[in-house]
C-alpha cells in the first residue's frame, strides 16, 4: 500500500531522478512532471513520466485533476550561476515566475504541502566560518536572488494561506547513486567532480580551476559538498514531517564540512588513480570564497546526518563515469 501520492516537478534532473528512486524504494507512489529541458526521460523509473512545463497552467490543471496529490517537491529550477549572470531573465522567468505558477495551481486545488529545494547561494559571500539558518541572506548572483524570493513567497504562504513548505538550502550536491545507474548528465557540464572526472577519464583535455587569489588556506574556494543520497533522505524526511501535520521549516544539507577545490582534486585524483591536467583561470563573477554549512538544525529537528565522505561521494560517481564510457 502506498504511503502517498506526490508529484516530482524536475523529477528526471540529477537531483530529481535519485529523489524519484528514493521515494519509490521507501513506498510513495509517484508522478514526474519535466520539461525535459535538462532533464532525461531514462533517468525516470518506478514513476510515471510527464512532459509538461511547470508554467503551463493548462498542463497542471489536468494533471492535478486527473491525481490527488498529497504534496509536491520542486527540483525544476535553473541552476547554474554563471548563467545566471548573463541570463538573468531566463532565471526569474523559469525559478520565479513559473513556480509562482505552480503554487497558485496547487492551491487551487488544495495541495498545501511543498518541498522546495532552495541553494546555499542565498547566503552570498558569507563570512561565518560555519553558515546557520539565520545567517544574513544577501545573494550576489541572480540565481540565489530568485532562490531567496521563493523562499520569501512561501514564508509569507504560510502565514496567509496556511500552507506549510519545506525549505531546504543545498550547498553542494554530489556523487552518484551507489549502483551506478544514476548520476549528473548536465550538458554543458558545469559542476567540479563530475569536471574532474571526466578529465581524468579522458572525456576532456584537463580541468580549470577558476581563481587562486580567495582568502582561503589555499587561495581557492571552499565548499561544502553533500552526497545526492543523503540529500534525498532529508527530503523525505521532511517531507515525512509535512505529512503528519508538522509546520514546515527551512533546513541547510551539507556535511559540515569545507573542502577547497585543490583538496577535491587531491581525492579525484586517490581515489581514481588517475592524473588529471589543471588550468588556472581568473575567478567567475558571482563566486563566493567560502561556503560550508552549519547542520546542527536539520540533525536536531528531522534526526538526519549525512552518511558518505568526500571520498566516497567521487567513488559513486567516478562509478557512473566510468559506466558510461
Amino acid at each position: 500500500m502506498s504511503k502517498g501520492e506526490i508529484l516530482v516537478v524536475g523529477g528526471a534532473g540529477y537531483i530529481g531522478s535519485h529523489m524519484v528512486e528514493h521515494l519509490h524504494r521507501s513506498g510513495y507512489r509517484v508522478t514526474v512532471l519535466d520539461n525535459l529541458s535538462t532533464g532525461h526521460a531514462d533517468a525516470v523509473v518506478n514513476a510515471e513520466l510527464v512532459v509538461g512545463d511547470l508554467g503551463d497552467r493548462e498542463v497542471l490543471g489536468r494533471l492535478f485533476r486527473s491525481r490527488a496529490f498529497d504534496a509536491v517537491m520542486h527540483f525544476a529550477a535553473l541552476s547554474e550561476v554563471g548563467a545566471s549572470m548573463t541570463q538573468p531573465e531566463a532565471y526569474y522567468q523559469n525559478n520565479v515566475a513559473k513556480t509562482m505558477s505552480l503554487l497558485a495551481e496547487m492551491r487551487s486545488q488544495g495541495v498545501d504541502k511543498f518541498v522546495f529545494s532552495s541553494t546555499a547561494a542565498v547566503y552570498g559571500d558569507a563570512q561565518e566560518s560555519a553558515i546557520g539558518e539565520s545567517s544574513d541572506t544577501s545573494p550576489i548572483n541572480p540565481y540565489g536572488w530568485t532562490k531567496r524570493f521563493v523562499e520569501q513567497v512561501l514564508r509569507d504562504y504560510a502565514h496567509s494561506y496556511a500552507f506549510r513548505s519545506m525549505i531546504f538550502r543545498y550547498f553542494n550536491a554530489a556523487g552518484a547513486d551507489p549502483g551506478g545507474r544514476l548520476g549528473e548528465r548536465h550538458d554543458p557540464e558545469t559542476h567540479l567532480i563530475p569536471l574532474l572526472l571526466q578529465a581524468a577519464s579522458g572525456r576532456r583535455a584537463d580541468f580549470t580551476l577558476f581563481g587562486r587569489d580567495y582568502l582561503t588556506p589555499d587561495g581557492s574556494c571552499v565548499r561544502d559538498f553533500i552526497h545526492v543520497d543523503d540529500l534525498c533522505r532529508a527530503h523525505r524526511l521532511g517531507l515525512e514531517a509535512l505529512l503528519r501535520g508538522e509546520q514546515g521549516d527551512v533546513f541547510n544539507l551539507g556535511s559540515g564540512v569545507g573542502y577547497s577545490v585543490l583538496q577535491v582534486i587531491e581525492s579525484v585524483r586517490r581515489v581514481t588513480g588517475c592524473e588529471v591536467s589543471v588550468k588556472t583561470a581568473d575567478r567567475r563573477a558571482g563566486d563566493p570564497g567560502y561556503l560550508v554549512a552549519d547542520v546542527a538544525k536539520v540533525e536536531r529537528a528531522l534526526g538526519w546526518r549525512p552518511h558518505y565522505s568526500l571520498d566516497e561521494m567521487v567513488a559513486h560517481a567516478w562509478h557512473f563515469e566510468t559506466g558510461r564510457r
